[in-house]
């Protein structure tokens, strides 16, 4: 019998060894599949004949890498609002955080995950395209401290056009996104990570992006930018943070996300 790919599926690409495991968005003509990752923050296309359904242990053998991962981040103690650090004898104020997901469930995910972590953050689920139009709303109502824009992206032909911002599938909305963010707030502390998987970093560095991915437009975990916010947001805004203090806990640490040489 058949496996027919379809709408849902959950799938791996046979020729790159099943290394990233994809839901099935839409099937075009029969014959090619738009792809979302389910751990990693990526957009692609594949032809169906090069897709293999994935059964529940092969999931579950995935899904439980980047629980491992998620389990590891929020077995910290959670940060007390306004609480003395041990390293400053005065009040340490945690980031307000505004973070701006493309991916539903990876949006459900990170408001968990920040809410275990006790940080002050609100997420939204907004689509990449419609970031742009919204941003400049959602920082006036909520002023916050540090700006995420996430969700999906890739190269739509790997390996070639690095400059051609219309090779990559969201990068031109994420980078829009940070140019409004920065010419519309008032905030001028406001600390800002942009992009996902294969994003165009240096556009977005440009925007005015303070951390971006992708440098060597390679692949993120969704939990990736989770990792920058938290550590921006428990951060004292007199420290200057390193990529060096944050690549041990990124995916592929900065060949993944990187930073410019700013405060925070």
């Amino acid at each position: 019998m058949l496996n027919i790919v379809k709408k849902g599926d959950i799938v791996a690409r046979k020729s790159h060894n099943k290394d990233v495991i994809f839901i099935v968005d839409m099937i075009i003509k029969n014959k090619i599949a738009i792809l979302t990752g389910l751990t990693t923050r990526l957009k692609a296309d594949a032809d169906i004949s090069d897709l293999e359904i994935l059964d529940k242990e092969e999931i579950e053998k995935f899904l439980n890498k980047i629980n491992e991962r998620l389990a590891i981040k929020t077995n910290i103690k959670p940060v007390e609002k306004n609480s003395i650090f041990s390293r400053s004898n005065k009040v340490i104020y945690t980031g307000k955080i505004l973070h701006l997901d493309g991916d539903k469930r990876y949006s459900e995910k990170s408001n968990m995950y920040y809410k275990k972590m006790g940080l002050n953050a609100i997420v939204r689920n907004i689509p990449e395209n419609r970031q742009v139009n919204m941003v400049n709303t959602l920082m006036d109502r909520y002023n916050p401290d540090i700006l995420v824009v996430t969700g999906h992206d890739g190269m739509i032909k790997t390996g070639k056009s690095y400059e051609d911002i219309y090779n990559y599938r969201n990068s031109k909305y994420f980078v829009q996104t940070v140019r409004n963010a920065r010419r519309d707030n008032k905030n001028k502390d406001l600390v800002i990570f942009a992009g996902a998987c294969q994003s165009y970093y240096e556009a977005l560095m440009a925007a005015g992006a303070n951390f971006a991915s992708s440098p060597a437009r390679i692949l993120i975990d969704f939990i990736d930018p989770l990792v920058v916010a938290m550590k921006i947001a428990t951060t004292d805004s007199s420290k200057y943070l390193t990529i060096n203090d944050i690549e041990d806990e990124l995916r592929d640490g900065e060949r993944g996300i990187n930073r410019c040489r700013s405060k925070r």
